[in-house]
Order: structure tokens, then sequence, then C-alpha cells
């Protein structure tokens, strides 16, 4: 004959069942971001400190930011399959221009906060670009998107210069021309003007200037 439980028995064991639920602790999280202990719920402004974190190029190789302090950075989001990269790659000189900087002793950072299997993302494709481009900057991925929110990255291309008090100095545009069209007519090189302050010791120009390109494929 089976065994048929009372409802007493079955009540009894339904309630040990939420009773042990209920005391279990929850599970700690796996993989916290690395800007989990120093930026949680904190976006970049200018005048006040560059969140920190720290993020592994295509090669393998780390970097954190808070020690490169006492040095002009610039943050670069980066996106190789998008137009407006492309452009600023193949037509404006960004290649010329970041070497350029690196070689007065700029830290110039080139970061791509795209999900994995999205437009432009992994380590095959950037290293390829990387390649194709002659980038003297190393090309670091953000695949969580945590270093990108925590800098409010919105768009492909869009900077950050950090100066080397490790305060951000300036949040937007490469320049003032999105696939070569100036805005007001004359061309300007927005992050060029505000590295040529920050490095000799004079404030930015300004803070801001609204970024433009592919959105930022969180």
């Amino acid at each position: 004959m089976r065994f048929v439980p009372t409802i007493a028995a079955v009540a009894f064991t339904l309630l040990g069942a939420c009773s042990s639920a209920q005391s279990s602790p929850p599970a700690a999280p796996q993989n916290p971001s690395p800007l989990a202990a120093s930026a949680a719920g904190q976006v970049a402004e200018p005048g006040k400190p560059a969140p920190d974190f720290t993020l592994t190029d295509v090669d393998g190789a780390a970097v954190t930011l808070s020690a490169l302090k006492g040095k002009t950075v610039v943050l670069e989001w980066f996106n190789p399959d998008c137009p407006f990269v492309e452009y600023a790659y193949d037509k404006a000189g960004l290649a010329d221009v970041s070497r350029a900087w690196a070689g007065k002793g700029v830290e110039w950072l080139v970061i791509n906060s795209n999900k994995p299997g999205s437009q432009g993302s992994g380590v095959g494709t950037n290293r390829e670009a990387r390649e194709d481009w002659k980038l003297a900057p190393r090309v670091f991925l953000d695949e969580t998107g945590a270093v990108g929110r925590a800098y409010g990255a919105k768009t492909t291309p869009q900077m950050v210069v950090v100066g080397p008090d490790g305060n951000v100095a300036y949040i937007g545009a490469y320049d003032n021309a999105p696939l070569g069209n100036a805005e007001g007519g004359a061309k300007r090189a927005y992050t060029e003007e505000v590295l040529a302050a920050v490095t000799t010791g004079q404030p930015a120009p300004f803070a801001r200037q609204k970024p433009y390109g592919c959105s930022v494929k969180y």
C-alpha cells in the first residue's frame, strides 16, 4: 500500500522548508566590478577626483588609474566598427594626435565598453584595429561596462581628460566636427585645447562639450 501523507505532515514539511530558506544567508556576489569599492553609484564630474579603476588591455596587461597620478591621462571611448571612430582615425588623424601627446608624456588609454557580442567588441577585433591604425595607446576592454558608466560614457568617440592632480578636467567630444562637419564653421580640436592647458599647469578652457558618435553598447 502506497503511503499517503496526512495534511498535518505536509504542512509541517512546507513550514520547515520555508524556515530553512529564510534563515539561509544571501549568496555573495561573484566577480564584483572593479569599481565596486571606489565608485559605486558615482559618476565622474569635472573638478572632482576621477573614479579609480583597473582594466586589462588586449594583450593581457593591467593598468590602474590611480597609479598614474601625477600624469595627465586621456580616456578615449572606442568602438572600431563605429563610423564616427573610423572617420576620426582614417580622416581626422586621431592616431597621430594620440601618438603625439603620448610622446609628450600624456597617458592615453583607449577603452571599449561594449558588451561581448555587440558591435566592435572582442579581443581579436580590437587588437586588429590597434594594429591597422598603428595606435600608440593601449586598448582596454571594459566588457561589464562598469568603467564606462562611472565616467558617463555615452558615445564613441568620447573623451575624458584627467589632470595630474587626479581630478577630471574635461568630459566630452573629441572635436566639433563629427564626420568632418565642423559645427559653427571653424574646426576646433577640443581635446587638444584642454591638453595644451592642463599639461602646462593651466585650467581647462571648458569642462564639457556635447559628445557625438555611436552609442556605447552596454
